[in-house]
């Protein structure tokens, strides 16, 4: 089974390169170019994950993620952005997110990035991921 992934950034180009290595690596890709159209896509469809760039127009990554929790969602979040110092990284991790990409990051990192969130999706043998896992 494939995994969906919504991805969401206000860059065209960056939205197209996302697309296009999440694709090749055999995921089903939702896009959005703002975050108040990431959220309508996250409540719509119920990706697998969600990778948010931060800082988009209308809502941002970390403002999408903050609503998604409110309202009890929970797929995983993996957050990027050109923002790295550790006061951005420490209040996306607080707010849910289960990693923090900088820009620019490597293909092998985002893919590892990927694969490490959606594995804790999966149940392991004896039984499901918990916190303390």
């Amino acid at each position: 089974m494939s995994h969906t992934i919504l991805i969401a950034d206000d860059e065209p180009d960056t939205l197209d390169l996302l697309e296009i290595t999440l694709g090749r690596a055999g995921y089903r890709v939702l896009r959005a170019s703002h975050g108040r159209e990431a959220l309508d896509v996250a409540r719509r469809e119920q990706p697998d994950l969600l990778l948010l760039d931060v800082m988009m127009p209308q809502l941002s990554g970390l403002d999408v993620l903050k609503a998604l929790r409110a309202e009890g969602s929970a797929p995983p979040v993996i957050l990027f952005s050109a923002r790295g110092r550790a006061d951005d990284l420490a209040a996306g991790i607080e707010a849910g997110a289960v990693q923090y990409l900088v820009k620019p990051t490597s293909r092998d990192r985002l893919l590892e990035a990927v694969r490490s969130a959606l594995t804790e999706l999966s149940p392991r043998p004896d039984g499901p991921v918990t916190a303390s896992d």
